[in-house]
């Protein structure tokens, strides 16, 4: 197994010169195809993890619906705002990795490498990744919603993001980016929609929908 990565890292550094220093895979490229041969030696989960990843946007749904959950039982304006927000910053953040990604240009790295095991035949552009654009903005904003529930949002965006690169669907700098942008734009998003949020959620407040937004009687 180790033979085999070595000489696709060879193939790919002479193929592909502009991965890096002519001759010398980028560290990113090299990580990816360690990963690719590790799903190479393990067929047995191969329909696990493409099954995991089949069923990402339910994950999604799950968390944000968790974080409403959290958010209500709180009783807390912010951490409210912050799980509506959520849901809205990833389809905010999904829409605009578009343009992103298609400016890049960045080819998938099954495309890149010959002789790499591709799981998924997915088209379109490489970076970032749209996925981990999209489970970076909900990790985030269920890291304004509750600190425990941001735990179990970021390990659930390390291991899609640890699939994509498996299923050789991106490298880890894509889903790293991913993260990144998705974070930001729902960080910075709420940091500018906060204060309007929180006065139409304390109006709400005093509705007969009160009860939507917390658990106290009104």
């Amino acid at each position: 197994m180790p033979n085999r990565v070595v000489e696709t890292l060879a193939a790919s550094a002479a193929m592909r010169p502009g991965t890096g220093v002519p001759g010398h895979p980028t560290l990113d490229t090299q990580i990816f195809l360690h990963i690719n041969a590790f799903a190479r030696a393990t067929p047995w989960l191969h329909p696990i993890v493409s099954a995991y990843l089949g069923t990402a946007a339910l994950l999604f749904v799950g968390l944000a619906l968790t974080g409403l959950f959290v958010a209500r039982r709180r009783m807390s304006a912010t951490a409210m705002a912050a799980a509506l927000w959520a849901p809205v910053a990833t389809v905010i953040a999904a829409r605009l990795n578009q343009p992103l990604a298609a400016a890049v240009g960045k080819v998938r790295p099954y495309v890149a490498h010959s002789g790499v095991l591709a799981l998924t035949s997915r088209a379109g552009p490489s970076f970032p990744s749209h996925r981990a654009v999209e489970i970076g903005a909900i990790a985030a904003g269920m890291l304004l919603v509750h600190r425990y529930l941001a735990v179990t949002a970021v390990i659930a965006a390390l291991t899609v993001g640890f699939a994509d690169v498996y299923t050789a669907a991106h490298y880890p700098q894509d889903e790293l980016a991913g993260f990144v942008v998705g974070a930001a734009i729902c960080l910075i998003g709420f940091d500018l929609t906060r204060r309007p949020l929180c006065w139409s959620l304390k109006l709400l407040g005093r509705t007969r929908f009160r009860r939507l937004i917390t658990v106290t009687p009104g």
